[in-house]
């Protein structure tokens, strides 16, 4: 088997744990921060979005530490640093003796993240040319599958087998995941820069700089549009269910229905992208994405909204792996790491951010409007991405043929 291929093989799995073990939380926390003490209802809330978000808006500030950490000293190393880190982590919130034990484990999660960042950039750097959208397209399934199946699972898991277990789990296969890498995960890094740059040299150094920030708007626009539904899914479900019973299991299976199509998908558009340009799959994709949000907001019942949420994760399946192909296309191999740690640090303030913009347009207008805005958001990012991405990379297509 080829290295890249083992190594892509390894990387999905962790990639898959990692991303449950940053979200399987989100279901399971108000009954947990309940179970360590606080009875107030509005203090539960409250203590339930400073728990879920502070993970990630604290790994959008070490992503490009930990990316410029890849390019110093190897990728393998981060892979290490992270999977073993969360593991204890994680497994430690089941100890927690308090909710500020809770928080205070959550911010350290958010702090020693990385893998995701360092997976990308190793399979980025180390698979060929020929083959580079497949691989970046199968990685990418991984972190989206594992970030939407994880409520469902950290759910499961604690209605099965208690609500401290599913911490002791997640931090278990979080454990195999790092023993897995040790043993399996080959790199031959060679440190292409004596000097590592600071952030200023970095961004002097990209070629491709406007490029390069509408890539990082798409992918945090992405990430919001995946997001924007996971606080009110459940409510949405309730209103246009008939009958009241397994709301819960109804929710799951929806949110959960985007991240199947991503996983079914994804590896055969980043092969497309191979063939036809990422240029072409992310444009097209973006608008259908976008013209799939509006109508959801129409739905009559669970099972309509799942076969939409189905469609919706088939588009979004193009986007990610083509927003790294272009990343990896456009940098130079000595930033990868850097340029890649930035494009998480979006995807992470995107998935906080799409949260928060579900919960508040749903408060202060409606559930519906929710659909509509997040359509909204994905075609302006189409119109921006076919000016500055589509047209630009088409011509320098067009003039490549004509040589």
């Amino acid at each position: 088997m080829p290295m890249w291929k083992r190594n892509l093989i390894v990387c999905w799995f962790g990639m898959f744990v990692t991303g449950i073990g940053m979200s399987q939380i989100a279901p399971i926390l108000p009954l947990y921060i309940k179970q360590l003490g606080v009875d107030n209802t509005e203090s539960i809330a409250q203590f339930s979005g400073i728990a879920f978000g502070i993970t990630f808006i604290i790994s959008a500030i070490f992503s490009p530490i930990w990316g410029k950490a890849a390019d110093k000293f190897g990728r393998k190393p981060m892979l290490l640093r992270a999977s073993l880190g969360m593991a204890v982590v994680v497994g430690c919130m089941g100890f927690a003796q308090n909710v500020y034990v809770l928080i205070g484990l959550r911010l350290l999660q958010g702090a020693i993240t990385g893998y995701s960042t360092a997976c990308t950039t190793l399979i980025a750097t180390q698979t060929d040319q020929e083959h580079a959208g497949y691989a970046l397209g199968t990685l990418s399934t991984a972190n989206i599958a594992g970030s939407l199946l994880g409520p469902t699972i950290g759910g499961f898991v604690a209605e099965n087998f208690g609500l401290q277990n599913s911490f002791f789990i997640t931090g278990l296969l979080l454990f195999i995941a790092f023993i897995t890498t040790v043993f399996f995960v080959k790199e031959n890094f060679v440190r292409e820069q004596k000097k590592t740059p600071g952030i200023k040299e970095v961004w002097h150094t990209v070629p491709e700089k406007s490029l390069t920030i509408t890539l990082f708007v798409t992918f945090f626009v992405l990430t919001v549009a995946l997001y924007s539904v996971e606080p009110i899914i459940t409510v949405y479900i309730t209103q246009i269910s008939v009958h009241a019973g397994h709301v819960a299991l109804l929710s799951g299976l929806v949110f959960s229905a985007s991240g199947l199509a991503n996983i079914i998908a994804a590896p055969r558009l980043g092969k497309l992208s191979d063939k036809i340009g990422a240029h072409k799959v992310i444009l097209v994709a973006l608008i259908a994405a976008g013209i799939l949000f509006i109508p959801q907001a129409f739905v009559q019942n669970p099972w309509q909204l799942m076969g939409l949420r189905f469609l919706f994760g088939l588009t979004a399946a193009g986007l990610i792996p083509s927003v790294n192909i272009l990343i990896k296309k456009i940098t130079p191999n000595a930033l990868t790491g850097r340029v890649f740690g930035f494009s998480m640090s979006a995807g992470y303030l995107g998935t906080f951010g799409g949260a928060v913009l579900g919960g508040q347009v749903a408060a202060w207008f409606s559930i519906r409007d929710v659909f509509f805005i997040t359509s909204a958001l994905l075609l302006l990012n189409a119109v921006w991405v076919y000016f500055k991405v589509y047209q630009k990379l088409n011509n320098q297509q067009l003039a490549s043929a004509n040589k």
